[in-house]
């Protein structure tokens, strides 16, 4: 009889644990020595000196603390929480913040945040709480309310600059949704097609690149209609005299009810039409009576009278043409035949071996020619959306309900508007992306020391410009610093629009902004 001892097991033991002979075992406080290419280097693992990767926050938070923008955010925070182990209000939205401004586009990512302990302090935190924390925070604001505290803060940074002549662009986005959250529904996505999505409707202030507010509606809803009604409530909410110009969008825009609305309100439009039946007997029309004018870039101009099915009247019509190039020809080929919902959006130009077309409805009095050219420049507004998708997390942030997500989104903008126009205070001559900014004036190891009661950081910069990066931010930090010194004489509105004013002097040819201040709580 066999031994119990030789039973076989069912499940063998893995392969132990090997150990090197002859390695001692080091503690933390030793340095692992390492042998490199360049050399021996002598590794020690040092939690007791704070250290921070974001070493230039601490002028972007100078540039908060001068214009009173995220204190006052702080205490207008309809935040409900209950329990005494809640965290702070400025622990959750400086985390928030702080992810942000790193490029994160997950909860998930503020876990790489949660080692600084340099950051939080610069902001007023006592810590950076974690993914979940921040997660569970936004469902503790009370959602009417959270509406009116974003729109209102949001208002706060862009309304000193309303008193200036102005364009207000209207247009929407896709953001492509790859799970189960609430809203997320197939409708119109030229990325992913077939795929569920969240549209996202935006007003924004043309040429400055500022986000005035961003409405977040299910994938079904890409339609401009679905937007508009935001859009007039911000525009009635305004004073007459802080009107824009003119409002402009695409064709997504270019129907009946708005332009009924617009006139209603005495407020012009520039609209792009669909190329339908009637908009191409138009242009062929047109094209008879051979009175095209150019409007510079190689485009020419003709105006006429048009009235759509559905329409109440008349309207007066731009018609802009250029010719084809071999390139415009194959590419609206080759997009006619693989996405043929270019077709309903209005996309498809008029057939023709010659030129290309783009018919215009407006309610302007200007010259045909310089119509065209406004529409042109409407195209600035695409590089905002790329920015606010690819580098700003608006891709991202997502959760199972809906309205978290229009929470972030609004929340995004507003951190986007603070970094544009703290980033053209310190670079005046032109508009960078995140993607540039951010290594320039956000990057750098900073340490942290405190020597008789002083908070000291030492930057170290690895940019090749770090030179004229020093200077511009030494600029701007003297500036910032002479603002906070006249505090006690500027209130906190006025400090605010000295600071815009600064910001865009070269369009105000260096003369004050003009009109009333806004009533700002003081933060």
């Amino acid at each position: 009889m066999e031994s119990s001892e030789s039973q076989v097991v069912a499940h063998p033991q893995g392969e132990s644990e090997i150990t090197t002979v002859g390695a001692p075992e080091l503690r933390d406080s030793e340095p692992l020595v390492i042998e490199t290419e360049g050399g021996r280097y002598h590794v020690q693992w040092d939690e007791s000196a704070p250290a921070t990767p974001y070493g230039q926050l601490v002028f972007f938070a100078q540039f908060l603390k001068a214009g009173g923008l995220f204190s006052r955010l702080c205490v207008g925070a309809p935040f409900a929480f209950q329990s005494n182990n809640a965290p702070q209000i400025v622990d959750v939205l400086g985390t928030l913040l702080l992810s942000i401004l790193a490029g994160h586009s997950r909860y998930a990512h503020i876990s790489a945040l949660r080692f600084d302990q340099v950051s939080a302090p610069i902001l007023g935190m006592s810590k950076v709480i974690s993914e979940d924390s921040a997660r569970r925070s936004l469902q503790k604001l009370e959602q009417l309310g959270a509406r009116s505290w974003q729109q209102r803060e949001l208002r706060a940074v862009w309304e000193p600059l309303l008193y200036e002549p102005w364009v207000l662009d209207i247009d929407t986005t896709i953001k492509t949704i790859y799970g189960r959250q609430e809203g997320a529904e197939v409708g119109y996505n030229p990325h992913k097609p077939g795929r569920p999505s969240h549209t996202y409707h935006t007003y924004w202030i043309g040429r400055l690149r500022l986000c005035l507010d961003v409405e977040v509606r299910p994938g079904k809803e890409h339609a401009g209609k679905y937007g508009m009604p935001g859009l007039w409530e911000l525009i009635d909410s305004l004073g007459r005299e802080a009107w824009p110009q003119f409002i402009r969008g695409d064709c997504n825009y270019g129907n009946e009810e708005n332009m009924k609305q617009a006139e209603a309100r005495g407020l012009g439009y520039l609209f792009k039409l669909r190329q339908t039946k009637k908009a191409k007997e138009l242009i062929r029309f047109l094209e008879t009576q051979d009175r095209w004018s150019p409007a510079g870039s190689g485009w020419e101009v003709i105006e006429g009278m048009l009235q759509l099915s559905g329409w109440s009247r008349k309207r007066r019509v731009v018609v802009v043409r250029r010719t084809k190039t071999p390139r415009d020809s194959a590419s609206s080929n080759s997009s006619a035949k693989g996405l043929p919902l270019l077709e309903l959006a209005g996309a498809c130009t008029l057939e023709s071996a010659t030129y290309e077309y783009i018919v215009l409805v407006t309610s302007l009095p200007y010259e045909a020619a310089s119509i065209g050219q406004l529409y042109r420049e409407r195209a600035d507004t695409e590089n905002p959306f790329d920015e606010l998708k690819n580098q700003w997390g608006w891709a991202g942030f997502t959760t199972r309900d809906f309205e978290r997500c229009q929470i972030m989104a609004r929340f995004i903008a507003l951190v986007y508007n603070w970094w544009s126009l703290f980033v053209r205070l310190v670079d005046r001559k032109r508009h960078r992306e995140a993607v540039t900014s951010r290594p320039m004036l956000l990057g750098g190891v900073a340490r942290q020391t405190r020597h008789a009661g002083q908070n000291r950081l030492h930057l170290n910069l690895s940019h090749g410009r770090a030179d004229k990066i020093k200077e511009k931010l030494t600029k701007a930090s003297q500036f910032l610093r002479a603002i906070l010194s006249a505090a006690e004489q500027l209130s906190l509105a006025e400090r605010w629009r000295r600071i815009l004013a600064k910001i865009f002097e070269k369009y105000l040819d260096g003369r004050p902004l003009n009109g009333p201040l806004p009533t700002l709580a003081s933060g």
